[in-house]
C-alpha cells in the first residue's frame, strides 16, 4: 500500500467484568519503517554474497522477481533498487512466485516441459576428510546440478589395505567442524609403499538432487558406490546461513589450525623422503651428506615432538635442503661410475 497512515484495531482483546475491551492505535509509514528496518537490513549482506558467488555485478542481472508478501511493501523495493540499480520486476504474484517455480521444475523433470533449464546449485559444499582430518572439498558451494566431479587420492601409510570415505559438507576446512552425511570403507586396497597406491573419490548429484559417491581401485578396478539424499535439502535457509557464517567468522582460526595440520603432514612425509634415499643409497656412495640427513631426520623428529610450528617449519626445510644436496650427489655418483666402466 502507500497508504502515509492506517488504523490498527484488534476487537476482544479482553472480555472482563468490565464488557469487552478493543485495542486501536494509528500508526504511520514512518513509524512502521523504522520498526522494520533491522529486518531489512538482513536483505543487504545475503544479495551481496549471492552476487559474489555467483561471480556477477547488478549490472550483469536482467531481471529479478520478488518472493513473498512482505516485497509489497515500498521500502523493501526502494532498498532493492539501491542494492541492484533497477526496479524489481513485479508482474508475477509474490505469493505465488515458488509454488509456479515448483511447477516449472516438475514439468522439466516428468518432460511435460521441453526447452527450459531451471538452474539449481549446491547450496553448500561437498567433500571427504583426508590425512590429518582435512576436510577436502569435491563439488564447492553454488556449483550447477546435475554435477560430476572426482579427485584422485593415495595412501597415506605403508602397507594401506583399506581408507574411511567420510563424507561431509560444509565450509570450514577441518572436518571435525563440518557435517557428517555418511560414512563407508574402500577394502581391498593392495598393500604398497605410501604413495603409490591411487584411489579416485567421485561425487555425481543427478537433477532430482540425489548424491552419488564412488570409489575406485586404480590398482584393482576394486569400487564401491553409495547413494546419499544430502541433508542440506532438508536443511532450513536459516541453517545453512548458520554454517556459512560459522566459517566466515572462524576463518582466520580455521586456516591456522589447517596450516599447522599441513605443516606437521609436511614434516613426516620429509622424514619418509630422507628415510627412503638412505635406503636406496648404494653403500659405495661414501659422502658426509648421508650423516647429515640422518641429523636433519632426528631435528624435524624433535621438533614434532616438541610441537614448536615455527621450529617444524625451520627443521622441514632444512632437511628438504639436505635431502636434494644428497640427491644431486647419488645422481653425480651414478653418472661418474658409468663414465668410468665406458672407459
Amino acid at each position: 500500500t502507500d497508504k502515509e497512515v492506517t488504523r490498527i484495531k484488534i476487537p476482544f482483546i479482553d472480555a472482563g467484568k468490565g464488557g469487552p475491551k478493543h485495542w486501536e492505535t494509528v500508526l504511520t509509514r514512518q513509524k512502521f519503517e523504522e520498526l522494520t528496518d533491522d529486518l531489512l537490513q538482513k536483505m543487504v549482506e545475503p544479495t551481496k554474497q549471492a552476487l559474489a558467488d555467483a561471480k556477477l555485478k547488478p549490472e550483469d542481472i536482467d531481471r529479478v522477481i520478488l518472493v513473498g508478501g512482505s516485497t509489497r511493501m515500498p521500502q523493501v523495493r526502494s532498498l532493492f533498487k539501491g542494492l541492484m540499480g533497477k526496479e524489481p520486476y513485479v508482474e508475477i504474484h509474490p505469493d505465488e512466485v515458488v509454488a509456479m517455480g515448483a511447477a516449472i521444475q516438475a514439468g522439466i523433470l516428468t518432460g511435460q516441459i521441453e526447452g527450459k533449464i531451471l538452474i539449481e546449485v549446491t547450496p553448500i559444499s561437498l567433500g571427504i576428510e583426508t590425512q590429518g582430518g582435512i576436510f577436502t572439498k569435491i563439488i564447492e558451494k553454488n556449483t550447477t546440478i546435475p554435477t560430476s566431479e572426482g579427485h584422485l587420492f593415495t595412501n597415506a601409510a605403508d602397507n594401506q589395505t583399506s581408507m574411511d570415505i567420510h563424507v561431509l559438507q560444509g565450509e570450514r576446512p577441518l572436518a571435525t567442524y563440518n557435517m557428517t552425511l555418511d560414512r563407508f570403507e574402500m577394502t581391498g586396497i593392495p598393500a604398497l609403499p605410501r604413495g603409490e597406491a591411487w584411489v579416485e573419490v567421485k561425487f555425481d548429484i543427478n537433477a532430482n538432487g540425489i548424491l552419488y559417491v564412488s570409489c575406485k581401485d586404480l590398482h584393482t578396478n576394486n569400487s564401491r558406490r553409495l547413494r546419499i539424499s544430502p541433508r542440506f535439502y532438508g536443511l532450513p535457509r536459516e541453517e545453512i546461513n548458520r554454517m556459512i557464517e560459522e566459517a566466515k567468522g572462524y576463518a582466520r582460526t580455521d586456516q591456522k589450525e589447517r596450516e599447522e595440520i599441513e605443516i606437521g603432514i609436511k614434516a613426516n612425509n620429509m622424514i619418509r623422503a630422507g628415510q627412503l634415499i638412505i635406503e636406496d643409497t648404494e653403500e659405495d656412495v661414501d659422502t658426509p651428506l648421508i650423516e647429515e640427513v640422518e641429523k636433519g631426520i632426528l631435528e624435524v623428529k624433535t621438533a614434532l615432538a616438541n610441537d614448536n610450528i615455527e621450529e617444524i617449519k625451520l627443521k622441514t626445510r632444512r632437511l628438504e635442503e639436505q635431502i636434494k644436496a644428497l640427491d644431486r650427489k647419488i645422481k653425480e655418483e651414478s653418472k661418474r661410475q658409468k663414465a668410468v666402466k665406458v672407459v
